[in-house]
């Protein structure tokens, strides 16, 4: 037999398992079998269980088969929170991806506002601890900061300016701690110039007890006693209570 001839009974030979595989996987895939509004019932009814994972592929498939449809706008942004509910970074990862589909598909909807507070959220949940790289942190702060500009009368505004605060709180965490090593290493003046630089963009951080403390501490290695002994009476001023004024107060005799 000629190459030409054998190499045609190859490629109909893999056309025809394809085929059979393909009917045999709709045979057997009962999902497949539903139209779009049946798999979005039964989605919907094992999401209200808290069968996330269950409840996907009824939204996927409901989405695939009329996507332009408002139940397959709906199957979409389900799918969506499905991942995201079931938590962990993987999930967070696909949710956001997945919202991020349904803002580009539909950027007029009327859950736009929503969606984009699900892509910060997405993100917030993979946030690092403070002593770890905050890139996912910093593109969290974007999103709600992007939320609060676009639609800053809706009630997901609100929302965001929470998730705001818990953001910015992290990242004014992670430059105070960066100030912390250079204390460490002696290296004052680099240490006075992150806090500083938290004082001026962080006003609300909720570290800001230890952080006037430890600006102080700097200050005094750099023979700057004025501005220590300013600084300290902000502290006594602003945070009376403060176990960081307590230790000043003890330190200072």
């Amino acid at each position: 037999m000629s190459s030409r001839p054998a190499r045609t009974l190859l490629l109909l030979a893999l056309v025809a398992l394809a085929l059979g595989c393909s009917g045999r996987t709709r045979r057997e895939d009962p999902i497949l079998r539903l139209s779009a509004a049946e798999a979005l019932a039964e989605g919907k009814r094992l999401f209200a269980l808290d069968k996330y994972a269950a409840a996907r592929p009824y939204f996927t498939h409901a989405f695939e088969v009329e996507p332009n449809s408002p139940g397959g706008r709906e199957a979409l942004l389900l799918a969506a929170d499905s991942l995201f509910l079931q938590g962990h970074d993987e999930n967070f990862i696909q949710a956001e991806a997945r919202y991020r589909d349904f803002r580009n598909r539909f950027p007029t909807s009327d859950r736009a506002a929503y969606v984009q507070l699900q892509i910060a959220r997405s993100l917030t949940g993979r946030m690092e601890r403070p002593d770890r790289d905050q890139k996912v942190t910093h593109q969290a702060r974007e999103a709600l900061e992007e939320l609060l500009r676009i639609y800053p009368d809706t009630p997901e505004a609100e929302q965001a300016h929470a998730e705001l605060r818990t953001v910015r709180d992290r990242l004014a965490a992670h430059e105070m701690g960066v100030g912390i090593f250079y204390s460490r290493f002696r290296l004052p003046q680099a240490a006075v110039k992150r806090f500083e630089g938290v004082l001026a963009e962080y006003p609300d951080f909720s570290g800001n007890d230890e952080l006037l403390y430890r600006l102080a501490v700097a200050y005094r290695r750099l023979d700057r006693g004025e501005e220590a002994d300013q600084t300290l009476a902000r502290l006594r001023e602003s945070y009376p209570a403060s176990d960081w004024t307590r230790r000043a107060a003890k330190e200072a005799g």
